[in-house]
This record gives C-alpha cells, sequence and structure tokens, in this order.
C-alpha cells in the first residue's frame, strides 16, 4: 500500500554524534536539492519513530521517517527492517523505514552518556522493579546514600524504590538497618533511553535492542 505524508515529527534527544549526521542531512536531497515532504502516516504504530544504528549495529538513536528518508536516499543509511507500507512522494515511492543502519561508523563521545537522571529512566534502568525488595508498584527515587550524609544525586547513587521501603530506610544509611541493594547501580546503557524515549517499543526493534543488552 502507497501512502503520502504531510507533517515532520521531530526526533528526541539522542547520541550527539547520530544527531549531527541527522541534523545536517534532514533538508537536502542525493542531488543537493530541498528534501521531498513525506508524510508521516497516522497509523504508523510507532509514532512515526525510526530506530537508529550504529554501523556496529549498536541501537544510538531514534529519528522521525522523514529524517531516515533523506539519510536512505544519500545512501548513508541503509534499510534493516521496513514496514509493510509504502511512503510516496512526487517521484519517490520506497518502503516506510522502520530500522536503519549507518554505513559509516559515527563515535559516540564519552559526554554524551551522561544524561540527564530522571524518575523513568531510572526506573528503566532497574526494570520496574524497587531494588530493595524486588516490589512493582508504588515506585519512586531514593539516595543510597542519604543526601543529608554527603550522597550524591548521581547515577550510582540512586535507584528505583517502593514507597514502604522507601519510607523505611528515610535518612539511614543501609548498614544501620537490616536492608540490601538487589544490584549496584550504575550508568544506564544507551538502549535504556531508547525504551524511554518511545512509548512502545516495536517488535523489529527488540532483536537490535536485545543484542546491545
Amino acid at each position: 500500500m502507497v501512502e503520502a505524508v504531510g507533517s515532520t515529527l521531530s526526533a528526541p534527544r539522542g547520541v550527539a554524534g547520530a544527531n549531527a549526521v541527522l541534523a545536517n542531512d534532514a533538508e537536502t536531497r542525493a542531488d543537493g536539492e530541498p528534501a521531498v515532504g513525506l508524510p508521516v502516516p497516522a497509523d504508523s504504530g510507532v509514532g512515526g519513530r525510526v530506530l537508529v544504528l550504529n554501523a556496529t549495529y549498536e541501537p544510538i538513536n531514534v529519528c522521525s521517517i522523514r529524517r531516515a528518508v533523506v539519510l536512505l536516499l544519500k545512501d548513508k543509511a541503509e534499510m534493516i527492517e521496513r514496514g509493510a507500507r509504502h511512503l510516496h512522494a512526487e517521484s519517490v515511492t520506497l518502503a516506510r523505514p522502520v530500522v536503519i543502519r549507518l554505513v559509516t561508523y559515527v563515535r559516540v563521545p564519552r559526554q554524551a552518556r551522561r544524561r540527564k537522571i530522571t524518575r523513568r529512566a531510572v526506573f528503566a534502568r532497574d526494570g520496574w522493579a524497587c531494588q530493595y525488595c524486588g516490589s512493582r508498584s508504588n515506585l519512586t527515587v531514593d539516595h543510597v546514600i542519604p543526601r543529608s550524609k554527603g550522597g550524591s544525586s548521581s547515577w550510582d547513587n540512586i535507584v528505583a524504590s517502593c514507597g514502604p521501603c522507601n519510607r523505611r530506610k528515610g535518612d539511614q544509611l543501609l548498614e544501620q538497618l537490616d536492608m540490601e541493594l538487589r544490584q549496584l547501580p550504575r550508568t544506564p546503557r544507551a538502549e535504556i533511553f531508547i525504551h524511554v524515549s518511545a512509548p512502545t517499543i516495536p517488535t523489529a526493534w527488540q532483536p537490535y535492542l536485545a543484542e546491545a543488552a
């Protein structure tokens, strides 16, 4: 089935190097002319988003369909997974991209991994479970070493905690209580932020996210 598209979705914040590639190529065709307007299907099922893999198949970003198409037309990416429907604009018709792979490796700067700490990102990193008892309900976040005792607001000191464990721990250290962590907190992998940025993870994306785990 061929579809015509109209509005462009902005890509969520991703890895800096990949974003630079996407931004530089977002408005030009392979012949240097302005890119053909490619609308996003209203019923695309993934909100018009495309998973971007590095040349090594590492998942590094999520972009809009339009940006993915421009990269494909300029031979800067290859189609790895495609949707059942097609996109049509003027003289261009191609399958709707679902997963693309950059042809040239994009170096991921270390600072790009220092993402903002959000509750949703902490929950996703910790498997949506309390890191003290394993409960999946009434989640909040907790500083392992309380801030009043010099604890920092960093990835390695913040964990998901259920309400009861959070209240029990209060402003005390773990060694003062009969409590222990199920696993040590750490900076999350890049694909965690893909889970956070996408409301649902399409089936076609899952093998590539699983391989990066």
